[in-house]
Order: structure tokens, then sequence, then C-alpha cells
């Protein structure tokens, strides 16, 4: 409605306006007879309001638009807004709130040629921004010339407001013209045997987030000693907030986010109390509190960031489903000079190509992947391949993005019904294995053949195990597994209770063949030992305070991990254990991968793998520096061989073999264990 002041000459140029509330709605202006009130009808101005408009040609085929007039809809029609009182702190504001995290110079000599040959129509109104805003509409807006009543036609002076972005590198055409992420450098130490002491300097991201279901949002942490932690959300704000999306090449922050909204880290609080004033370069810059006593990570902060519009969403569509989030997966291809829809082949369709689609619409997380799609009819007209040979990590922004044919198609099944499809959900489960039990309760047991009938026939027994009579030891490194769901939707398994397979020897139902693999490895990367856990039974074994348990085994009961709650496959059950019958004493790996074969979504991939260092010496075996994968510093990480994530590689093979290497592992030469690592080793020692 209209806003005015009845004594309105005394309110000061750029005065915040307050919003009515309900108590409000008698207010009557009393506007003298004739006169009309000054202020306009609206000052709220929302994102759909404003818009970077591309002028020159090279601008207007670029995607995202990064330079243009700043235009204001008013009264349904576009305007521009007159650059006399126009500073760069206004353009950072407005760069940031387009995604961008900061703003450049640009050539203002083409802009006047423009703007004399086009007469501009100008906004009647001013904008004064500090530059720490996270939007438009929190900037102060005043009086501008065209309120003086100079016309509508008029910017004495000046010009229409221009605005030149830099994108950050995900979304630059290149990445070396993208926003540089703010970096500082960590030196590192590696022991690589005997007397090879190296330092290494490199630089280190400082921030990232993760939890996430689309790019720039999620938990934000932060590295310090070479160790990934969280940040508390005591007094976390939208001026934090902003920094840390800037730091990370997106722009201001959407929404500052507490409570562990996007699911809850494990490790150490790094930060607290963190207050910033917008500008820093860095959320370390910010003053902040280095205690963090009280705060758990059920108070993570979290961000969701301003990002550029890709128009990636328009590429892609789901057809047939009974609800948004759900149905046949369909592309948006150029074909013979024009753009015509199709479906994906649904050959090696599978979650991690679910995942990258879902985030692509903007729907969060994949619930399931489907290889055949008769139940969802699409568009009868786009029922030809259009996609295949489709091959995601998880990471990418859109299937375009992921390995693919291009033009040469190959799909044996073709479309139609047999086309990919999927479902989506807002919220995804986070399994995250606790590193400390698995230190405090390794141990050896030898173990006759005669007693591990059943565990034979799971397979859970090295290949040597073969041709050793009955009466011959097994000599066993066993552990308990405590398997935290942090994520924000409870864990279930890919199969419903009819297709769960029933094992005769153990008489119990598996609802998942591989829960876990487990893996010792030499020092150079070598798998020296193999192990495997079917899920028997998911359960809750214990939950967080004020969590309820769910899920439990008992008489056929449903199987799940539900959110707050853990389960625990103790060390003296069947399989939970790696055989090492076959090894010469040493030192080694031990790794630890869950849910390896992604059969159920996931928000984080990268901390299912735990490791350990492990040192047997031929009587005892000692279990330390256990740590998540992902929780550590690179260089850091670089002293553990075996996996770095679990997330796959572009076009590598999906078998869940643990023993795939990402791009990057690093390989250390010589047997004994680092000296930093020699004094903390904290693993229980038995015989």
């Amino acid at each position: 409605g209209l806003v005015c002041f009845d004594t309105y000459d005394t309110v000061p140029v750029g005065h915040s306006l307050r919003t009515l509330t309900s108590s409000d709605e008698h207010l009557r202006c009393h506007t003298p007879s004739g006169q009309r009130p000054e202020f306009p009808a609206n000052l709220n101005i929302q994102v759909e309001d404003v818009r970077i408009r591309a002028i020159l040609s090279s601008y207007r085929k670029r995607i995202p638009v990064t330079e243009g007039y700043v235009e204001v809809k008013d009264g349904g029609k576009w305007k521009q807004i007159c650059n006399a009182d126009w500073d760069p702190q206004n353009s950072r504001v407005i760069c940031g709130m387009f995604g961008f995290p900061g703003e450049r110079k640009y050539n203002a000599r083409v802009y006047k040629m423009f703007a004399r040959r086009r007469k501009p129509s100008y906004w009647d109104y001013s904008v004064n921004c500090t530059g720490n805003e996270a939007h438009l509409s929190s900037c102060h807006l005043g009086r501008g010339d065209m309120a003086e009543g100079k016309g509508n036609g008029t910017c004495t002076g000046g010009l229409p407001v221009v605005v030149s972005c830099v994108p950050g590198r995900a979304f630059a055409p290149t990445p070396q013209r993208g926003f540089r992420k703010a970096f500082r450098q960590e030196t590192h130490s590696l022991y690589l045997g005997c007397c090879q002491d190296i330092w290494l300097l490199n630089q280190q991201p400082l921030v990232r987030l993760r939890g996430g279901a689309i790019v720039g949002e999620g938990r934000v942490e932060v590295l310090k000693g070479g160790e990934w932690g969280t940040i508390c959300d005591d007094h976390w704000s939208l001026l934090a907030s902003s920094v840390v999306c800037r730091e990370l090449g997106f722009g201001t922050a959407k929404e500052s986010l507490s409570g562990g909204r996007l699911g809850q880290g494990m490790g150490p609080v790094h930060m607290n109390e963190v207050q910033c004033s917008g500008f820093e370069k860095s959320i370390t810059e910010c003053l902040f509190d280095k205690e963090s006593l009280g705060c758990s990570h059920e108070e993570d902060a979290a961000v969701r960031c301003n990002v550029p519009a890709m128009g990636f969403q328009e590429q892609l569509r789901l057809r047939g489903g009974r609800n948004p989030f759900e149905g046949r997966v369909e592309v948006l291809v150029e074909r013979n000079g024009s753009l015509v829809w199709g479906t994906v082949c649904s050959e090696g369709w599978g979650t991690m190509e679910a995942m990258v689609t879902c985030r692509q619409l903007g729907l969060g997380f994949a619930s399931s992947a489907f290889q055949e799609t008769w139940y969802w009819p699409g568009d009868v007209n786009a029922d030809g391949v259009a996609m295949s040979g489709v091959r995601c990590s998880g990471t990418e922004m859109t299937l375009s993005h992921c390995l693919h044919h291009g033009a040469h198609l190959a799909c044996p099944k073709g479309g139609g019904r047999n086309a990919a499809g999927v479902s989506c959900s807002e919220t995804a489960p986070d399994l995250v294995l606790n590193p400390q039990v698995v230190e405090q309760t390794t141990y050896m047991e030898d173990r006759p053949m005669f007693m591990l009938q059943c565990a034979y026939e799971e397979d859970c027994l090295a290949s040597g195990s073969r041709d050793a009579p009955a009466t011959a030891n097994r000599r066993l490194l066993r552990f308990s597994s405590q398997i935290h769901n942090n994520g924000q939707s409870d864990f279930r398994p890919k199969a419903g209770r009819h297709s769960w397979v029933w094992h005769e020897c153990h008489r119990h139902y598996h609802s998942m063949e591989v829960f876990t693999h487990y893996d010792l490895f030499s020092l150079n990367g070598t798998k020296v030992a193999e192990g495997h856990k079917a899920s028997f039974c998911l359960e809750d074994s214990e939950c967080d305070e004020g969590i309820d348990k769910r899920y439990e085994c008992a008489n056929f009961g449903e199987q799940g991990i539900t959110v707050g709650c853990w389960d625990t496959y103790r060390h003296d059950i069947d399989c939970q254990w790696v055989d090492i019958s076959d090894i010469t004493p040493g030192d080694y790996i031990f790794q630890v991968v869950i849910n390896p074969n992604y059969e159920v979504p996931e928000s984080d991939y990268s901390n299912n793998i735990m490791k350990c260092r492990c040192r047997y010496d031929g009587n005892r075996v000692w279990m330390y520096s256990c740590h998540n994968g992902g929780s550590l510093s690179s260089e850091s990480e670089q002293a553990f061989p075996g996996l770095l994530s679990n997330q796959p590689r572009r076009g590598a093979a999906r078998a869940g073999d643990p023993g795939t290497r990402g791009p990057g592992d690093g390989r250390l030469t010589g047997s004994a264990a680092p000296p930093w690592l020699r004094e903390e080793r904290t693993g229980r020692t038995q015989r």
C-alpha cells in the first residue's frame, strides 16, 4: 500500500521505513487535498524486481550475465538507475546478490555511446549501500533527481548504472578468469623413511561446504592445524555467512543457518561467536572465540549462498511422475540445428547420475535411480535417446558435465519405457564411522577353521583358507564399528523386506549384501588383506539425548538408522574382522568404507571412509591415528595410502573396489611410521 508521512519534509533522505504490523491496519494518511505522497507505493525490492541486463553484444551471449545495466522493475516497467550518486559499494552488493564474489572496472566509453543512441528511462529513487549488505533491499533508498521534479528522462550529470562482476571459478568461461579463492600457506612435515624429513609448502583452501544438496550451500568447515572442523552457531549471522560465500567464489548469503540444519560434522569445533564486518577476505580474518566450550555439533553453522543464474534447469526436466520430485529424465539437446527433448539411456544409470540430475533441477538429493520408467509415461515426442553412456562422479553441476557419448549414441535397450528415471528428496542421510571406537576395540584372535564355517560360506576369510584343514587356526584382526547417521533423513536399505536374502548358516536376512569393506594396505598402497560385512541387521543401537529409536531387527522388524542415532557392529560377531593370517609383520594402513557401492544415496560420500595406521609385530597389533576421510588436510592425508574419498572418479569402475585410487593419492616409501604418528599411538594393544 501507500507509504506516507504527514511531515515528510523532516524525514532524512535514505531513512529506513519500518514494516507495518497488524495493529497498523487502520493507519490513515493525512495528505493535504490534491497533494500526492512523496514516496513510492512499495520500496520492498525483491530479487525478481532487479536484474543485470547485458547491453553489449559480446555479453548478451554469455552465461551467466556478468556486465550490463542495473534495472529495477517499477510499475511493470524496467527502469535504469542514475549513476550520479552511485559508488563501488553499491556495485559490490549488486554483484553479490546475483552470485558473484566481486566487481571490476568496465569500459565506460562504450556505454556512454550507447546511452546517447537510446534514451534511458530512469527510476525515481537512488540507492545508498554500505557494501556489506546481502541484498539491495537492505540498502537505504532515498529520493533521487527524478523525485525533485526534473522529469523521468534526465539524469543530471550522469548515465545509467553499469556493473561488471567477477564470477567464481566454477561459473567462469575459463578457470583463469574466475575469482580466486582465499588461500593460506601451511607448512607440513612428511616423514619419508629414515632421516628424510621433507617440509612441504603448499597452498591449502581455508573453508569448504559439506552436506549441501546444491552448489553453494552446506555446513561450514574450516581448516586449522591440518584438521578440518566446524563453526559453532553462536552469533552466526548473515554477514559472516556472506564472507564465507564470497571466499568460496559465490555471491552474498541468502540464508545463515544454525542448529546443524544441513547435517552435523564430526571432529573439533574450531570457531565460536564469529563476528565479521562483511569486508574480510576469509572467515578466519573475522573476530572469533577459539574456545568452544558448550558447543556441540548440534550447533554447527551452515550457509546458503547466492549463485549465478546458469540456466541449467531449463536443460532438463522430469516427466510422468506422481509429483514434481520424480519422473523420467528428459534432456534438451541440439539435433540438426534445432533443440529437441529426448531421454537418457539407462545403461549404467545409478545413484551418482541421479544425484547430479536432482542437483541440476534444484530438487535436492536423489532418493532412487531407476533403469526402467514404463510406469512413468513421458512425452511421446521425447521417447528417443538423446544422451547415452552417462558416467558421473556425483559432484558435477549438470549431466552435460558428466562423461557421456556425445553425438555418437549407443543404447541397446533404447529409450521410452527403458529410459532413466529419478526420484529426488530435499534431505538425505549421512553415515560416518566413529574412528575412536575402532582404535579402542582392536585386538587379534586365533580361531580354528571348524568354528568359521559360516564365515567361510559368506566369503569372510582370505583366499588361503580354502585349503586349510579344519584344525588350522586363522588369525583375525577384530574391531567394533559404530556408524552414526549425521544427515537429515533416516538411512534405509535400498531393498524392501520382501527382497532380503536369507542366509541359512547364520540364520538371518541380509538387507544389503555389501554394507562395508575392510581392507589392509601396505605403505605403498598395495592391498594385502580384505574383508566385508553384509548388513544382516541395521538398527538403532543408541541415540542422542531426546531422540527415540525407530528401527529394531527383532521379529523381522524394519531396518535402518535414525538421524541422530548409531548402529554398533560389535567386535565379537562373525565377519567383523580382517583375516591377516597370510601377512607378514610390518606397518600397514587399515581402511573401512561404508556403503561402498552407493546403494543408498547420502548427502556426503567423502566421509564414508575411515583410515588408521596399523602396526603388526607377529604377536600384537596396534591401531592408531584413526580418522575419517576428508577430516585432514591434503598433505596429512597423503601419508595414508588407499582411497581419499568414497566419491567415484569420472569414468572409474563402480564395483566399489576399495583398491581404486583417485588422482592425487600420495605414496610413501619406507616402512617406519612418521615420528609425529609414532608418538600418538592411542590404540589399545591386545594379544
